[in-house]
């Protein structure tokens, strides 16, 4: 968790944004959830009620605490998401949370997120089309699972081929990287599913799942782009939208380097890239 506070603390410091451009975020309700969760996983997460067998598959225990920065992410990709479509972006300086299934968590993953902001958007009639691009290095299985069968929402993965998790759902469009992809590669991948996804999709709202792990010292990684690839990767997806007039909510996701500093870098880049795209 280290992560997001010095990730904000890197973002002040950059001198391009003022105390002013943080907010923070409202718990995601019951309902918000109940629209991407089953409740009696919600009602058993909130009161502690969750088997041991449920804690170990999400990787940590259970906590008031836990519930609290669950529910808060869920609620900052909310929020994140009514900003972007007034101001065109936005971000979320957590989340990303995209292993969080219906009714059950996985890979430190309680809600998702982004299933959650997506429909909540749509309840609140504020957009009807929406497109996850999700640029993480572990495929978004619980984002795939809940959305399935969704044609308002389409889902598009872009991820290790032989990473977590083993099983794979299937997203909308899932492109599958070998161990050790490197810049160029992964880029012209990108954006050739970027080009299917905006075509099929024709979307209102994009969420987008900026992980920091695909890169080449991350722990979990196992591909090998650099700071300027991903750099690069976060230009072509908000080109795209800026392109499209389709505003662009953000979501941290993944990011787990052996230098810390490293993925605090990279996240700061995206937030940075983001604001020069949409200026």
């Amino acid at each position: 968790m280290e992560k997001y506070s010095r990730l904000r603390e890197a973002l002040l410091a950059s001198g391009e944004f003022s105390p002013a451009d943080f907010h923070l975020p409202h718990a995601a309700t019951d309902k918000e959830l109940g629209r991407a969760h089953d409740l009696s996983y919600i009602h058993a997460v909130s009161h502690g009620q969750l088997e041991k067998t449920a804690e170990k598959q999400i990787g940590f225990p259970w906590s008031e605490g836990m519930v609290e920065r669950s529910r808060r992410s869920a609620g900052a990709t909310i929020g994140a998401c009514r900003a972007a479509l007034e101001d065109g972006v936005s971000a979320n300086l957590a989340g990303g949370t995209h292993h969080a299934f219906r009714d059950h968590g996985e890979g430190f993953c309680v809600f998702n997120d982004a299933a959650v902001a997506a429909r909540a958007m749509q309840a609140e009639g504020r957009a009807e089309r929406v497109l996850i691009v999700d640029c993480d290095v572990h495929q978004g299985n619980g984002t795939a699972s809940i959305l399935r069968g969704d044609d308002s929402i389409f889902t598009f993965s872009i991820h290790g081929a032989r990473n977590y998790p083993f099983d794979k759902e299937q997203s909308n469009l899932d492109i599958e990287l070998p161990d050790g992809c490197t810049d160029t590669a992964y880029l012209l991948q990108l954006e050739h599913g970027l080009d299917t996804a905006f075509d099929l999709a024709r979307p209102e709202l994009v969420i987008y799942l900026a992980g920091a792990d695909p890169y080449h010292d991350d722990r979990l990684g196992r591909l090998s782009l650099s700071f300027d690839g991903l750099a690069e990767r976060d230009r072509q997806v908000l080109a795209r939208c800026r392109e499209h007039g389709t505003p662009a909510a953000i979501a941290m996701a993944g990011g787990y380097a052996r230098n810390i500093d490293d993925t605090v870098s990279i996240h700061a880049t995206t937030i940075r890239l983001a604001r020069q795209v949409w200026a």
